[in-house]
């Protein structure tokens, strides 16, 4: 080995050969295992060598192993509560590209592959000089294509969503949204252990009876892409996953594609744990730098997943930011979003946000900010937005039955005026119960991949109304509550657009899309609330519903148009927005001075969130020109002196200086 080899995790190609490193300070002994093929027998085994630093390394001279697989069998103390002990090898945990069986412990095995050029061509990264200029689109990458109805060519997720003719890429430009935020791409664990049994690891999955994990919150390998979703690839029991590598190049023509069209890509990211049932090659190679452990090397369990990976500590931190490094440079990502960011701490925190912004000065970085702690103040400082669940909560409601919002004509319980006025500024600490110190900080949203969807809320709350309140059959109520779904998922988009900060809305949101999963004459519908495993028709979008709901669709198209061209409703000054007092406090309205974002336009707002009276408002002197209401308008209405505001709507006017 040359006297000038340092190592650097994963497998890398030098001048003199290819290098293979692995930090594994407990193990007592490292293999390195050179398969030809993913599924043929190791044509060579060789003991590594190991640092003073416990990392493990071996420089093999030549390149005869490009396009290989290679694997890495760990040996050490079989009774340390500080190392985890496998009979199976394991694959790097840096690996850029990973194949695996379609099995819950994976059987992974990396890819030696040297960085395949890619032509970017005249495609960059989106950039957005003021975060509030985003409409956010949240979706799973294959619920976008999966259905019929979408209308591919069947090649692979990736591809389809470049070349759907109804959903994809196509979707998203009809709608007019400028951001998809995409369920993880980054390679996950996909099969999870058979219901109710317990497996080597000692786990028993007594939690998901389809054995199937769709979202992708259990990730395995932190740089390499998802292989499930590029072409002619199966989900398949046993099925062999990636062992032809079209994933890296499909997901970057994804991503140009998008960058072609002004679309930016968000990822969202789990950082704050690890997939925990397969063969995770952080739990084998080196449980005590990576993970949160109590005094006995139990894991902790702040993720609700059961093994948080410890921020604070130096091997997960540098995976962290080789992470994010290697997604903007070699992928070109627009920004992420960062599961559970509250469990990180702060100190990894700050040095990301530096590092990240030196690469991508544009970049965003948008924090789920509970898990652990709950922290969007911290965030709002570092200038990271964050998710607003006040605004959600407040807006629509926790629980369809005991805790509902506004949006439903109820006054959340210990809420004053002044908070739900500042939740429309953008929930500002200098504000009643503020958490940002800029409006540009908060992502406000009313549905997201957790939970209900926003249809199926309101659908669960017209029922419940119902069955208590008159004698008919779920059926009957079925069949009577859409044009009242329809209703209040305008107003809930209405308050939603016209609110301070960032945008964003969930896939189908646009066409109140029901994940229903049963449905008979006695019981009615029953909605998924969690279908993070399930791929099915429950989750995979039905374009023919959006055809079926075009006033719907149609409607948020053109708030999202409105948006786009007003920028008083995105970053006003506080001082400019200016609340109404009314008798009804169920009756918010609200003007906007335009001259603090240089607008040429004053602007008059009034939400209506009764349920059954209308309510007049009296309008400054001049002549309005309305932009929205319950329903579309044509250009050039106007409006002077009054308006009777229906229930459950709002009206949007405005007005030159």
């Amino acid at each position: 080995m040359p006297a000038n080899f340092t190592y650097k995790l994963g497998c890398t190609f030098h001048e003199y050969g290819i290098r293979f490193a692995l930090q594994s300070p407990l193990a007592d002994q490292v293999n390195l295992c050179i398969y030809r093929e993913y599924d043929q027998d190791a044509i060579i085994r060789l003991p590594m060598q190991r640092s003073t630093e416990g990392i493990w390394q071996h420089l093999e001279m030549g390149f005869d192993w490009e396009n290989c697989w290679y694997t890495y069998s760990i040996q050490g103390p079989t009774n340390s509560a500080y190392f985890e002990v496998s009979k199976f090898e394991i694959a790097d945990p840096y690996a850029l590209y990973v194949a695996n069986t379609n099995h819950y412990l994976g059987f992974y095995k990396a890819l030696i592959k040297r960085p395949t050029p890619f032509d970017w061509s005249e495609s960059t990264q989106v950039l957005f000089e003021d975060p509030s200029d985003l409409i956010i689109y949240e979706a799973h990458i294959k619920d976008l294509v999966a259905h019929p109805s979408a209308k591919t060519q069947n090649q692979g997720i990736y591809l389809d969503f470049i070349e759907a003719r109804k959903g994809g890429l196509h979707h998203l430009k009809h709608l007019g949204v400028n951001a998809v935020e995409f369920l993880p791409l980054q390679k996950f664990a996909y099969y999870e252990p058979p219901f109710r049994q317990r497996i080597e690891s000692g786990l028993n999955n007594t939690w998901n009876p389809t054995s199937v994990n769709y979202w992708g919150y259990m990730t395995s390998f932190f740089h390499a892409p998802e292989t499930l979703y590029a072409s002619e690839e199966k989900t398949d029991h046993m099925a062999l996953v990636g062992i032809n590598p079209r994933a890296e190049y499909e997901l970057k023509s994804l991503i140009k594609a998008c960058h072609l069209e002004g679309i930016a890509v968000i990822m969202d990211v789990v950082y704050n744990h690890a997939s925990q049932y397969d063969l995770n090659p952080l739990k084998y190679s080196d449980k005590i730098g990576y993970y949160r452990l109590d005094h006995k090397g139990n894991y902790l369990n702040d993720s609700w997943t059961g093994n948080d990976l410890d921020s604070s500590k130096e091997a997960t931190k540098n995976l962290i930011f080789s992470s994010v490094k290697h997604w903007l440079m070699e992928y070109k990502v627009d920004g992420f979003r960062f599961d559970l960011a509250g469990i990180l701490d702060w100190s990894c925190i700050d040095e990301l946000t530096d590092m990240a912004r030196s690469i991508h000065p544009g970049v965003m970085l948008i924090a789920e900010p509970w898990g652990g702690k709950y922290k969007p103040t911290g965030f709002s400082e570092r200038n990271w937005p964050s998710w607003n669940d006040k605004l959600r909560n407040t807006f629509k409601g926790y629980d369809p039955i005991h805790e509902r919002g506004i949006l439903f004509g109820e006054w959340p319980q210990g809420i004053h005026r002044f908070t739900i006025e500042n939740l429309f500024r953008g929930t500002l600490l200098t504000e009643e119960r503020g958490l940002f110190h800029n409006s540009s900080h908060s992502v406000n949203y009313v549905e997201s991949h957790d939970g209900y969807t926003l249809g199926d809320f309101i659908r669960t709350v017209l029922k419940h109304d119902r069955l208590n309140h008159k004698q008919e059959t779920e059926q009957d109520i079925e069949d009577g509550i859409e044009q009242e779904v329809i209703r209040l998922q305008k107003l809930a988009g209405f308050m939603l657009f016209v609110s301070q900060g960032i945008c964003m809305i969930h896939a189908g949101q646009e066409w109140a899309r029901s994940k229903s999963i049963a449905s008979n004459e006695k019981q009615g519908s029953v909605y998924d609330h969690d279908s993070y495993n399930k791929d099915s028709e429950v989750n995979y979008l039905n374009f023919d519903e959006k055809d079926r709901s075009m006033e719907l669709f149609t409607y948020y198209k053109r708030l999202i148009e409105i948006r786009n061209e007003n920028k008083a409703l995105k970053n006003s000054d506080a001082e400019a927005i200016v609340f109404k007092v009314y008798q009804d406090p169920l009756h918010i309205t609200f003007s906007i001075d335009g001259h603090s974002v240089k607008s040429p336009y004053n602007y008059f707002i009034s939400i209506n969130c009764n349920r059954t009276v209308s309510h007049e408002i009296i309008l400054p002197e001049g002549k309005w020109e309305v932009l929205i209401t319950d329903e579309l308008v044509p250009g050039g209405e106007y409006v002077k002196t009054s308006y009777l505001v229906p229930y459950s709507s709002g009206i949007l006017l405005r007005q030159k200086h």
